[in-house]
């Protein structure tokens, strides 16, 4: 099969990497950045086009040819690329973090007979599949919680944070309005919200925060009572809604001296070589997901926690692998025949299959990258 991964930023060059190693693949990337295509080419073979997504033309001559297109844009760009392959009636996994609904494409890819797997990172990604396979085992489910962060394996001030994948995505998190649903009902809150401090075996203390995570869950599952937070070093959520309220992170242009600046953009250039995770540098991902249900009779949570770091072998970030991987095992998927069905599909719909979740639960582990399942009675 032939195999477009669109971005070679970390993520896309995992990804990448992680395919070509499959006899089954022949793997191309696209990206802008013509220094990350030298650095995939010359270390592992893997030939790349250079392009600029933000020129609606490009992603349509990128992918020619694909049987499969992997969508690792930076989130603004995100939809319009999805729509795009949609478009071009190639089967695509997409994990590119937009503020869209990828429901608005799927009357257009039943149409055009392309599956199209959406949000298939770590989370939303793995988190959904989780969400998806514990809401199958239960005959009713009451509440869903899912706490995640990708994290410099140690806090580094003054945001006790570095970027593990694109920051533009991270300032997204930030600002966009976190969807919940509570009661039965979807709210929203402002990003950052509702603050509470979890401990986490051999991590320490992590604070938790509201961001738009659940994203299709709040359509495609019934809880009555759903949450997904962000987990940060306790501090960070504190001093970015300080930047957030003072308008440092707005879009709308100011006057300043009779020139007009965007606040953000002056953020982003402060903000982006601070947070840049240095050469040296490991991180690790934290991931919690809580289900709580009713089958035969009984009430129960079911609980999956993962936690996952740096690869030194491969100098790989584990934002990058737990991210990548997953979406890998997703074309994988594809490639097997083990999801048919045209249309939009985020990872909770897979995950009502047991089979579907053991592929990829197994490829992750064989990956180093351990799920592991709890399931107790709630007094």
């Amino acid at each position: 099969m032939d195999i477009v991964v669109l971005g070679a930023g970390r993520v896309g060059s995992a990804i990448a990497v992680d395919l070509a190693k499959d006899d089954a693949f022949r793997v191309r990337v696209a990206d802008r950045d013509a220094a990350r295509l030298a650095r995939l080419a010359e270390q592992h073979g893997i030939p790349g086009e250079r392009v600029d997504f933000s020129l609606s033309s490009t992603p349509v001559r990128a992918i020619e040819g694909a049987d499969v297109v992997v969508s690792a844009v930076p989130g603004f760009l995100g939809f319009r690329t999805l729509r795009a392959i949609v478009e071009a009636k190639v089967d695509v996994v997409d994990i590119a973090f937009f503020a869209e609904d990828p429901f608005e494409l799927d009357a257009l890819a039943k149409r055009n007979s392309v599956r199209a797997i959406v949000d298939c990172g770590v989370a939303p990604g793995t988190s959904n599949l989780l969400v998806g396979h514990a809401d199958a085992l239960f005959d009713r489910t009451d509440s869903v919680s899912i706490y995640v962060g990708g994290l410099p394996a140690e806090p580094v001030p003054p945001y006790e944070y570095r970027a593990v994948f694109s920051p533009v995505d991270v300032i997204e998190e930030y600002t966009r309005p976190a969807r919940f649903v509570a009661g039965g009902r979807e709210a929203t809150k402002p990003a950052l919200s509702d603050v509470e401090l979890l401990d986490f075996e051999g991590i320490g203390t992590l604070e938790a925060f509201l961001t738009d995570g659940l994203r299709t869950l709040v359509r495609t599952i019934g809880a009555p009572d759903m949450i997904e937070k962000t987990l940060r070093y306790p501090g960070h959520a504190e001093k970015m809604a300080l930047l957030r309220d003072t308008g440092f992170l707005s879009d709308e242009p100011i006057e300043i001296e009779g020139s007009e600046v965007r606040p953000i953009d002056l953020a982003k250039a402060l903000l982006f070589p601070m947070w840049e995770l240095k050469e040296d540098e490991e991180d690790l991902t934290v991931m919690r997901v809580e289900v709580e249900g009713i089958a035969e009779g009984e009430k129960l949570k079911r609980t999956y926690d993962l936690v996952d770091r740096y690869d030194r072998a491969t100098r790989t970030t584990s934002m990058a692998r737990t991210t990548g991987y997953a979406a890998t095992m997703a074309v994988r998927l594809l490639a097997n025949g083990l999801w048919q069905m045209p249309g939009i599909a985020p990872p909770e719909l897979l995950g009502r299959d047991p089979a579907r979740v053991e592929f990829i639960l197994d490829g992750l582990r064989e990956h180093g990258i351990d799920v592991r399942e709890t399931a107790a009675p709630i007094d």
